[in-house]
């Protein structure tokens, strides 16, 4: 009981996910030592339900990955596996024998009535009953935790990453997009090599004249068109894209890598699905767009003002529309922000 009130305590002093799910794997094997255990991150979609191998570990030994960024190897729709597509239904744990005996459990972790994760842990058939109880109340805890990490790191109305996360995690990503043109990375170099050439990419999203929504029809309706945009979002973008409601009607979104065109396409796409979108009490909306190349070691403020800039210019130039910033800099429609371009 010692060693699990050890563990508790070191799990609760985290409060970055990576980092309690290590904690969780280390109390989960030095405590019971099943032998396989996976925590999966969900990632909901309207056609698929997508999880993510975040941590864990088998017969090969310990592994957790940065949680805030999920990486496609390590990915699957939900679907691949009729165990945890069954628990992601009923929301409650769930338990299938296996041939040697033993038995694969997964328990649901929710919050704001929300699934959040999927815990997978195999136990063999003599594992005591008693032991069983404490494991649940681990992995309940586990959920209570994040949970509440989840009520500091989510904007309360839309139901997005907030602006304090946006600021936590940017670095994480400015290191993973210092890998795109990495000399020594063969994935880079194949892209070049193929003419694939990727990036992650950075958006600032403004909803035109949302003033006037405010003004016109008042604060909860406004807060209303907010919702439906960060849903919108959702509906849109990768369940690896990252999304933040970063103040007030703007939104930022931090595209996985990709060509400048296909980024363009991609937000063109969720500019149409906002002109099309019929929003309550306000019929239609639209939105303006300014997004950017992340750079080897750039900097958030450096990054922040070529989205900015970007955006402004197409506030400046009709609103309702998306502009890069690489683009108008090439064509000597915007003025290079910082060095030069």
């Amino acid at each position: 009981m010692l060693q699990l009130i050890e563990h508790i305590i070191r799990i609760s002093s985290k409060r970055d996910r990576t980092e309690i799910n290590a904690a969780l794997v280390e109390a989960t094997q030095g405590l019971f030592a099943p032998p396989a255990f996976n925590v999966y991150r969900c990632f909901p979609g309207q056609k698929k339900w997508i999880v993510f191998s975040c941590a864990g570990f088998d017969a090969a030994g310990q592994f957790w990955h940065n949680a805030y960024l999920p990486e496609r190897r390590h990915c699957r729709p939900i679907d691949h596996d009729p165990l945890l597509r069954r628990c992601q239904e009923e929301r409650s744990v769930v338990l299938e024998p296996l041939p040697d005996g033993s038995d694969r459990l997964v328990f649901p972790v929710i919050a704001d009535d929300q699934l959040i994760y999927l815990i997978d842990i195999s136990l063999p058939a003599d594992f005591p009953a008693e032991r069983r109880v404490l494991l649940m109340g681990l992995v309940e805890y586990f959920g209570h935790h994040l949970a509440l990490l989840d009520y500091g790191e989510t904007d309360t109305l839309t139901g997005l990453a907030n602006r304090k996360t946006f600021d936590k995690h940017l670095f994480e990503v400015l290191g993973h997009a210092a890998g795109d043109d990495a000399t020594h990375d063969p994935d880079a170099s194949r892209r070049r090599r193929s003419g694939h050439d990727d990036h992650h990419w950075l958006a600032i999203c403004d909803i035109d004249h949302f003033k006037r929504i405010n003004d016109g029809h008042g604060h909860l309706t406004g807060d209303t068109v907010l919702v439906g945009f960060g849903q919108l979002l959702r509906d849109t973008f990768r369940y690896d894209d990252q999304l933040f409601r970063f103040g007030g009607e703007e939104f930022i979104v931090v595209l996985q890598p990709a060509t400048e065109r296909n980024a363009l396409n991609v937000f063109e796409r969720f500019r149409m699905a906002v002109a099309s979108h019929g929003f309550a009490a306000v019929g239609r909306a639209t939105v303006s767009i300014g997004f950017c190349r992340l750079r080897p070691h750039d900097t958030p403020t450096g990054l922040i003002d070529r989205a900015d800039a970007a955006l402004y210019w197409a506030k400046q130039n009709g609103r309702n529309r998306v502009a890069c910033y690489e683009t108008l800099v090439a064509a000597s429609a915007l003025p290079a922000v910082g060095q030069a371009a």
